[in-house]
């Protein structure tokens, strides 16, 4: 019996400590933020290459990478603080210096000064933009957590390169002109900045009835893709302008909505005037003592 305790004991002696540490499946968010970033700049690569589809198709990978390591954090509880920094400097690369650096090789070199200009001005609205929705996380009345405060930073990376995609799927030359690149690439940045209410699609309910015709038409557009992909992305970039002033519409209706409960409720907590009591002919209550 003696002897057997003294093994015991041995072994636990001997027992190599468990290694603190984060598991890898609490990294997996942070290492798809990581790929997004690395995504982005392969962009500005292939920019240098002159090879423009590759160069749209890594930011468009960057935009997906981006809608998952979010959701990937949350449905590992791997929600971070580290890993909310790491995201908005991804982002800033992804979406604000590579686009501009594509758009200014792809056209605006040709204005010189100006073009270099232009791309600053969108990679400081970009920025700006992701200031501002850090800044507002969790500040935003009820009605609003269904809009983002105007077109966020993935969509309008992608949107500004609407250019090289109408270029690559219509040949059409008008749109290579460092004018018209620019032009597209400061609105962009300034509905970026803008106060406009857009749709955030995450929480967007679709009816029972209109489910069965969404999966054909996601079907379609895979298949779309599959054969002729600027195409559809063109189709899906003038989809997405259209739905801007139906979130407009929509988020005022539900703000003019919200403020007239409120001032509802004003009306039925404010306590009786001095006039009221005076024709009931009773004293006003003692308000400190409610």
């Amino acid at each position: 019996m003696l002897r057997s305790r003294r093994r015991r004991r041995l072994r636990g002696a001997r027992r190599i400590p468990r290694l603190k540490g984060l598991t890898v499946g609490k990294l997996i968010p942070n290492i798809i933020t990581v790929s997004a970033a690395c995504a982005g700049l392969t962009a500005v690569r292939f920019a240098v290459e002159g090879r423009w589809d590759y160069a749209v198709t890594a930011i468009i990978v960057a935009a997906i990478l981006d809608a998952l390591d979010g959701r990937m954090a949350r449905i590992l509880n791997a929600s971070s603080e580290f890993g909310a920094q790491l995201d908005s400097l991804s982002d800033i690369v992804s979406f604000g210096v590579a686009p501009a650096l594509v758009l200014y090789f792809w056209s605006l070199q040709a204005l010189g000064g100006v073009g270099w200009a232009v791309a600053l001005f969108f990679i400081v609205c970009c920025g700006l933009r992701l200031a501002r929705f850090n800044s507002m996380l969790g500040k935003l009345p009820p009605y609003a957590y269904n809009y983002f405060t105007g077109v966020p930073a993935p969509a309008g990376a992608l949107m500004s390169l609407l250019p090289i995609v109408i270029s690559l799927a219509f040949g059409v030359e008008i749109v290579t002109h460092p004018a018209v690149a620019g032009a597209w690439a400061v609105l962009m940045a300034c509905l970026m900045v803008s106060q406009m209410p857009t749709f955030s699609f995450k929480n967007f309910k679709v009816p029972q009835p209109y489910v069965l015709p969404l999966f054909v038409v996601v079907g379609l557009m895979i298949a779309g893709l599959a054969g002729r992909p600027w195409m559809v992305l063109t189709l899906v970039a003038v989809l997405y302008l259209m739905t801007f002033p139906f979130s407009i519409r929509s988020f005022h209706r539900l703000r003019e909505e919200a403020e007239r409960l409120h001032d509802d409720s004003d009306e039925n907590d404010s306590p009786p005037s001095e006039d009221d009591d005076a024709g009931t002919g009773q004293a006003p209550p003692n308000l400190r003592s409610v």
